[in-house]
């Protein structure tokens, strides 16, 4: 059993103080080794659920990893005196996992978002990953019905790497279900990346990425997203305010 990452707690919330590099290696090892491993990218609206859901901070916490998504998160654990390495994109991190496919001839599954950029993406990552072998895609628009169907056909592609884009009240809670089943090494959510490698919305310009406003770039691109974005400074003001508070253990439900 290779040794877990040392993490700083944020509002129960076990977050990674490790750089990305550090995580690559961490999971590189973890998906030689056949250990299966879930990680989440979170970000501070994931927080703001967990802390007014019981059910959803309790799922959370049942991932493997979580890393420091949302620059939220890096400046708030700064902000409480227990700073984590840096941000780690969850999609920076797939590409940096795909990267280390590439000299281990990993297999990997896309799931989630429409057929159409589902598609593009599996073909695009193919194409720059030519060594990683896309072993099956699907679309994210299925219901419980289906979701033994799709349990198995994962199986029966056996990847290394497993990477989930589906709605946010879906996406984890169907990961931490089904993950033993599914038995992939490396499942990850994923969130809006696939729309960023099929082409269907643009990355950030590195100004927007280096001034830590990534959300609102993405905001100017989907302007329906505005009501999830109220939470950001609704989380700002609860960390000022808690400061003293927000490493504190919480209790398991």
């Amino acid at each position: 059993m290779s040794k877990q990452l040392p993490t700083v707690p944020i509002y129960g919330i076990p977050f990674s103080k490790a750089s990305m590099d550090e995580t690559v290696d961490y999971l590189t090892s973890a998906i030689e080794a056949k250990r299966i491993t879930h990680v989440i990218t979170a970000n501070p609206i994931m927080i703001m659920s967990a802390v007014e859901d019981v059910k959803y901070s309790t799922m959370i916490r049942k991932a493997d990893l979580i890393v420091p998504d949302g620059a939220g998160v890096v400046w708030a654990a700064k902000h409480v005196g227990t700073p984590v390495a840096e941000r780690v994109t969850g999609f920076d991190l797939l590409h940096r996992l795909l990267q280390q496919g590439e000299s281990r001839k990993w297999k990997a599954y896309l799931l989630g978002t429409s057929q159409e950029i589902i598609e593009a993406a599996a073909e695009k990552l193919q194409l720059q990953y030519p060594q990683v072998k896309i072993v099956g895609y699907r679309n994210g628009f299925f219901g419980a019905e289906q979701d033994e169907e799709v349990v198995e056909t994962i199986r029966e592609a056996a990847p290394d790497l497993l990477f989930v884009a589906r709605g946010a009240d879906t996406q984890e809670p169907w990961i931490v279900k089904y993950k033993q089943r599914l038995g992939v090494p490396l499942i990850m959510g994923v969130g809006g990346s696939f729309d960023v490698v099929s082409g269907k919305l643009k990355r950030a310009p590195m100004m927007f990425q280096k001034l830590r406003l990534e959300w609102f770039y993405r905001l100017l691109q989907e302007p329906k997203r505005y009501k999830r974005m109220l939470v950001l400074p609704k989380f700002v003001v609860k960390v000022l305010r808690d400061k003293e508070n927000v490493t504190k253990p919480r209790p398991t439900p």
